[in-house]
């Protein structure tokens, strides 16, 4: 059995539950088949398997280095880039026109899964350029779609997405990067921006950077940012890198994990190269001047689904190494049987112990239930589909950021000393989810993205759809879960209450002050519905998976859901003890 991932899940999942065959009868997707999903899947096991899990180690032990001059990688990630690239999942979903495969995203997502729990660092650098030429098929000119994206899509270029500035931070209104015109659309690029993934490295023939920027005279805030293809070598008339350009790598950050993800500083326009003979990095305007931030969402939203989902696979192989771990490992006896020559048990026998490792399976599964479902609604052509998926976008970056994370703490408290030593490997996942709750946005901007604009956007609109399309699984539990389906639909009307409530003076400042408890709680509510939904697919079916899908599904209504009642009772209150108190007493 594998220790990255559950094949059988996964199958249960897309299969069982989320019914993706019938995803064949759409007009795009009519050339595939649950044959050709499954090969897929099959080639995305093996590939992770033997040529992503075997460096992960190594990965973190021999991070990126940079001498000054140039950033030297383990060769084993290149030789990973180049297997995933020979699979055709770079192009997994996009059109057949430019070389796609139209694959449904949900068959995708769970594909990159393998890659992102066998290991995240190199995962990451094929999760960014697919986010990159995302963005550019969107929003470029054919011209530069032609010279970029698809370079990328052929996995000979690496894209990248460049926002944070030192000063800044996740404040884009703040960012001061300025873009002077020359002509023809034509700019040249100052400022720097740091925590940049994949930003420098020789793992590709460019680097392709997409930049916010402020063009001269535009206006303050994130109205005057505009985006910028940026790369780092000028092409030549044939399409191939050639002279550089003045972007210039000022060092590396060097993390507590993810090591293996470079994580450039970058200076642009600094004079190190003058491009055409004159000073500043030469960028190229994506669409409209003043549109950036508009444009960057599109690959900053799908970034977020991405986070969540290396936050969950990471969770998923930590609890996997956990679970093989307690049962083999003996230790102590049970408490009704003190007989010191008795011979000890596998820990696995121990309360305590399946606590965490029936938690942990409740956080995992239930967290890629929600990434899969999220994925699917980009498949699903109903009018719904996009206003339901930006209301869960920032659950699904968050909330497996928090839980998952979560899982892989308890992998390391089943594992007791030995977890914590570099000997086995869930430190290290530890240390490589801790960074999920930063990046894409903090876990405390999702909060406010979800209450500040997503549950009230159109009037409330988009919290009335979740509650509805939660409403709808309710309604259709069968008689033996009602009381699950009872919890969850008292969790939701407390829910819609409470946001009434937090609203009713219009005072953002109140309203917020406690959107972190808010996002705690929704979050808890959609994941119940997630095992809810499961515990439905599993209803009447025999054998010990489904009856492990029945008791995680209980361990969650019993032990997780109710956490939501302190959170709730907070909001309710109206307390802002956060929002009013005097900084100097901290």
């Amino acid at each position: 059995m594998s220790r990255i991932l559950s094949q059988r899940d996964l199958e249960f999942l897309l299969y069982e539950w989320l019914d993706v065959e019938t995803l064949t009868e759409l007009p795009r997707f009519t050339e595939h088949s649950r044959e050709t999903f499954d090969a897929f899947l099959e080639v995305s096991a093996r590939i992770a398997e033997r040529e992503f899990a075997n460096h992960n180690r190594e990965n973190d032990l021999h991070e990126p280095t940079f001498d000054g001059e140039r950033v030297t990688v383990i060769p084993e990630v290149k030789a990973a880039l180049k297997a995933f690239s020979d699979t055709g999942l770079l192009a997994g979903a996009l059109d057949e026109e430019v070389g796609g495969l139209q694959l449904p995203q949900v068959v995708l997502r769970a594909c990159f899964a393998w890659f992102q729990a066998a290991n995240i660092a190199t995962s990451a650098y094929p999760m960014l350029t697919m986010g990159n030429v995302n963005l550019l098929l969107a929003y470029a000119k054919e011209e530069h779609v032609k010279a970029f994206a698809r370079p990328m899509i052929e996995g000979r270029f690496t894209g990248t997405m460049c926002l944070s500035e030192p000063q800044a931070g996740s404040s884009l209104a703040d960012v001061t990067t300025r873009a002077v015109p020359v002509g023809d659309g034509v700019y040249r690029l100052t400022g720097s921006k740091m925590w940049i993934s994949a930003g420098d490295h020789e793992l590709s023939e460019t680097i392709v950077h997409l930049v916010l920027a402020r063009v001269a005279g535009a206006p303050a805030g994130v109205k005057g940012l505009s985006l910028f293809i940026v790369p780092k070598h000028l092409l030549g008339p044939d399409g191939a890198p050639a002279e550089r350009n003045d972007v210039v790598l000022a060092g590396l950050n060097h993390k507590m994990g993810f090591r293996g993800t470079t994580n450039a500083v970058l200076s642009f326009g600094d004079g190190t190269h003058t491009p055409l003979g004159a000073p500043g990095a030469v960028g190229y305007l994506v669409g409209e001047d003043g549109s950036g931030l508009t444009y960057m969402f599109h690959m900053m939203n799908e970034a977020r689904i991405g986070v969540g989902a290396g936050a969950v696979a990471l969770g998923y192989t930590g609890y996997l190494h956990a679970l093989a771990y307690a049962r083999e490992r003996q230790q102590g006896r049970p408490a009704a049987d003190r007989n010191p020559s008795a011979p000890p048990v596998p820990i696995i026998r121990h309360p305590d112990v399946r606590r965490m490792l029936l938690a942990s399976k409740t956080y995992v599964e239930g967290g890629m239930a929600l990434i899969l479902y999220a994925a699917k609604l980009l498949d699903d052509d109903s009018p719904d589909a996009p206003q339901l998926l930006d209301v869960l976008t920032p659950i699904v970056k968050a909330w497996p950021s928090q839980w998952c994370l979560k899982a892989d703490d308890y992998a390391i408290q089943v594992h007791g000393g030995y977890g914590y030593t570099r000997e086995y490997p869930v430190e290290q996942f530890y240390r490589d989810n801790r960074l999920n709750p930063i990046h894409e946005g903090t876990d405390g901007i999702q909060a406010l993205d979800l209450l500040g604009r997503k549950v009230t956007m159109n009037g409330g609109a988009g919290l009335a759809l979740l509650l509805r399309t939660i409403g709808t699984t309710i309604a259709g539990a069968p008689p033996e879960l009602s009381g699950m389906a009872g919890a969850l639909e008292a969790a939701c009307a407390r829910l819609a209450e409470v946001t009434r409530r937090l609203w009713a003076s219009g005072d953002p400042d109140k309203a917020l002050a406690n959107a972190t408890a808010y996002l705690d709680a929704a979050g808890h509510i959609v994941i119940a519905w997630m095992w809810l939904e499961q515990a439905i697919a599993a209803a009447g079916k025999e054998g010990a998976f489904y009856d492990g899908k029945r008791l995680a599904a209980r361990y969650f209504f019993d032990h997780e859901l109710p956490r939501i009642g302190p959170w709730l009772d907070l909001l309710a209150s109206g307390d802002t003890l956060l929002a009013d108190l005097d900084d100097e007493v901290l």
